[in-house]
This record gives C-alpha cells, structure tokens and sequence, in this order.
C-alpha cells in the first residue's frame, strides 16, 4: 500500500483586500497541497495513508491547525507542537488581480521537530513524499528533514520537490543554495516557478535554469509561470503546455495546488519510481493537466485549497 507524506510548515493566512481583513485559513505551501490530497486522494483512495510532517506553535493557532488536518484527513501524529513558543502567522495583502503581497511573522528561531514523533515514520517503495519551501533547508530543521528525505529516496519512495525560494531569504542564499541542490539530488521530481529562479539565479528563462542549474542535479523538471505555459524539462526533451484558466479570487496556493494535482496525478494513474524517468509526453499532458485543474481551483476562492468534494 503506498503512502503520501508532507513535509513542510504551518502558518494561519489572514487575507487582506483593500487592507481590510477578508478570512484567516490555516495554511503553508505543503501543508495546503496536503489539505488538497485530502480532499481529493483520501476520498478516492480511503487506504492510502495522508500525513504531515511539521511543527506548531504551543497556542490555540496550533489547535485551529491540527484540528482542520483531523477534519480533512491528514494525520498529524508527526507534527511537533513547540512549547512556550507562538505559532507562524501570514498576511497576505490582496492587489488589483488578486495576487498576494506577504508579511510573515515566524518564529524560525526556535523551530523544532521532535525525533520521537518522527520515529514511527517508515517509507516503502513508490511512496510518494511531497516537500519544500524554507522549511525543507531551515538550518535548525535540516538534520531532521534530510534524514527523512535519504531514508525516503533510499527505500525507492517517489519525492517531489517545490523549491519556493522566497526574497526574505536572500540574504542566506549562500547558506541555503547548497541544501537546495542537495534536495534536488534526492528528488525525482523538481517544481519552481519563474519567479523562484530569478531570485535564485538572475534568470527566469525556463531552458537557462534547466540547461545551467538544475539538469546536473535531476533530469525531471517543471517551471510554472504564473498564467503562462506550463514548460517541462526531462531527459533532454523539454515540452509546453497551456496553463489552466480560471476567474481568479486568489492566487494564494495555486502552486500549492499544482503540486497536489501532480502528486495526486501520480497516484491515481499508478505511476511507479520506475517509470518517473521515462515517462511519456501524453503521460506529462495528462499530469500536468490535472495539476493545473487543482491550482485553477482553487484560485476560485480565499481558502487555500481545493474545495471539499472537488473531483478531477
């Protein structure tokens, strides 16, 4: 039986339009495409186990959080909850077209996991394990994460990773460039989108990043941008496709929401590690089509997420 497992931050999201607070969901980037797969996966395939590695805050944000992961079929039995320390908080300010502007309040500081929570994890072949962000390269963290992620990539589990790579970490790219490289070596597939890599590198050119950066490291890669074609990278063959259109409320989560729709993808077509290097162009269509589905969807609204009873 094969597993999905998240590994990646909590935050609560409060939204702003017109600077005037309009909701506050729980989110981060993993943990959204996990609520997604709950959704979505765990309706469709009740035995495959969902869960989420993480850490909250000892406040009652952290109980909003892992309260809404119970209600949509998360397990949250890895999730650290950090005493005497607050939970992550977002605001997310709403512009003209509906993209984000963000101000994080985090206590990265003090991040945690705790080893007893992590030791009942075990990975099998084909499981498929979806990561990124800071949280995947946070100095404090990187012990843990990059043990689970060798032990995942050594019992033949499929990993799936969104770098993420956010301005207010720039000034720590020297420190976290080598981690991120280290990540996309481990992995089977690699997602960013332009924007990531222009703060990365200096160029959002799909080819250069691929060609220069990250072909060296993993073969199978995929560059969003924005309502722009979606471009594919594998083994020397690089293919575009549309990306999905949509009435947009919020484009909070939509990469979120593409990497549920890949991972899910993976799943309900039955792809195997074996068969990740070696996959067809109809086979990519279809993979990013349906991820694409997911981000279009949930665009449509302020949560972060797919909607429940959303079918693909």
């Amino acid at each position: 039986m094969r597993s999905i497992t998240g590994i990646g931050e909590t935050v609560l999201d409060i939204v702003f339009k017109e600077d005037r607070p309009q909701a506050a969901v729980p989110g981060g980037s993993t943990f959204n495409a996990m609520i997604s797969l709950g959704r979505t996966a765990g309706v469709r395939f009740p035995e495959v186990p969902i869960r989420m590695v993480s850490e909250v805050g000892d406040d009652h944000v952290a109980d909003i959080i892992t309260a809404f992961m119970a209600r949509n079929g998360v397990d949250s039995s890895a999730v650290t909850r950090r005493k005497d320390s607050k939970s992550h908080i977002s605001l997310a300010f709403l512009d003209a077209d509906n993209n984000a502007r963000y101000s994080f309040y985090k206590d990265h500081a003090h991040a945690q996991l705790d080893p007893e929570n992590l030791s009942g994890i075990r990975f099998c072949k084909d499981d498929l394990v979806l990561f990124g962000s800071y949280f995947a390269v946070n100095p404090l963290l990187r012990s843990f994460t990059e043990g689970l992620l060798r032990t995942a990539h050594d019992s033949g589990a499929i990993l799936y990773y969104d770098i993420n790579f956010r301005r207010p970490h720039r000034d720590q790219l020297a420190e976290i460039l080598p981690r991120i490289e280290e990540n996309c070596r481990l992995s089977d597939f690699v997602r960013g989108s332009s924007e990531d890599f222009y703060i990365l590198y200096g160029t959002d050119d799909p080819e250069t990043v691929y060609r220069k950066y990250i072909s060296p490291l993993c073969p199978e890669f995929i560059c969003t941008c924005g309502p722009d074609p979606v471009h594919v990278f594998s083994h020397g063959r690089h293919m575009s496709f549309d990306a999905e259109k949509t009435h947009t409320v919020s484009t909070i989560g939509a990469g979120d929401n593409f990497n549920a729709g890949f991972v899910y993808g993976l799943l309900a077509e039955d792809i195997r590690k074996d068969e990740c290097a070696k996959l067809s162009e109809a086979q990519w269509a279809a993979l990013v089509r349906t991820a694409g589905r997911f981000a279009a969807e949930a665009c449509r609204s302020l949560d972060n997420y797919v909607p429940e009873g959303f079918r693909v």
